[in-house]
């Protein structure tokens, strides 16, 4: 399969983090399926649609995220979504010989030490990210492939309080969609993320009515990471 090595195809096109990627880049080479033109979960569909467009990038942002609970109450729609579908993804992108790009999330790391490298172990604080690494555990089968474990929310802010008591790496998607050109031919993990600081310090800044509560029945208190590795990819 020729590709066009302009073409990047990114699933969940309708998505949060789709629509945000169409106002912020030059989008003329990026192409956003809906999932009636790209069904992941239909292994024939992501086929067709990589042997019409062929690309040479495949952005893979589909995936069952909120509400967190979903993923305790309805086991198979998260399973389905961000295991199987990405399952498929993998397998598409090696017959067509396509780089992928995988969005995880840094929830997969412990929490409890805060500032984790790539090369950290990885144990997931909730079944939110045990299907995300489930989703890894397919992506890093293919050696032409990128994982990204992302700290990302929207903007505004769209929670009306947030933790004091959870350090994380909080970035706004607009700012992780200008970073894509840089990062869409490196390889293995890169973890993703802004500013180490709490929730509720991360969110003041843009909504100074945010409201404080506490996150220690929900998640690990500190699951920040490091951010050596793409602090030296941006700079460059």
């Amino acid at each position: 399969m020729k590709k066009n090595i302009n073409k990047i195809v990114v699933s969940g096109g309708n998505g949060r983090f789709a629509t945000v990627l169409k106002k912020t880049i030059n989008s003329k080479n990026y192409y956003f399926p809906s999932k009636s033109q790209m069904n992941i979960l239909n292994l024939n569909s992501l086929e067709k649609y990589l042997k019409l467009k062929k690309p040479k990038y495949f952005m893979h942002v589909a995936a069952l995220s909120r509400p967190m609970s979903i993923h305790d109450k309805e086991i198979s729609k998260s399973i389905d979504m961000n295991i199987i579908g990405t399952c498929n993804v993998v397998k598409a992108c090696e017959k067509f010989k396509v780089k992928l790009i995988y969005f995880s999330t840094g929830y997969v790391y412990p929490g409890t030490k805060g500032n984790y490298t790539e090369k950290d172990s990885v144990n997931p604080i909730n079944k939110y990210a045990i299907s995300k690494l489930g989703g890894e555990c397919a992506v890093q089968m293919y050696n032409n492939s990128l994982i990204l474990r992302i700290m990302m929310c929207e903007k505004p802010f769209i929670h009306k309080s947030a933790f004091y008591d959870i350090k994380t790496n909080f970035i706004f998607q607009e700012d992780v969609a200008k970073m894509i050109p840089k990062l869409l031919n490196k390889k293995g993990i890169i973890n993703i993320g802004g500013k180490t600081q709490s929730v509720y310090n991360f969110a003041k800044k843009f909504n100074d009515k945010i409201k404080k509560t506490s996150g220690k029945k929900i998640f690990p208190p500190n699951p920040s990471m490091d951010l050596t590795k793409l602090k030296k990819i941006l700079s460059v």
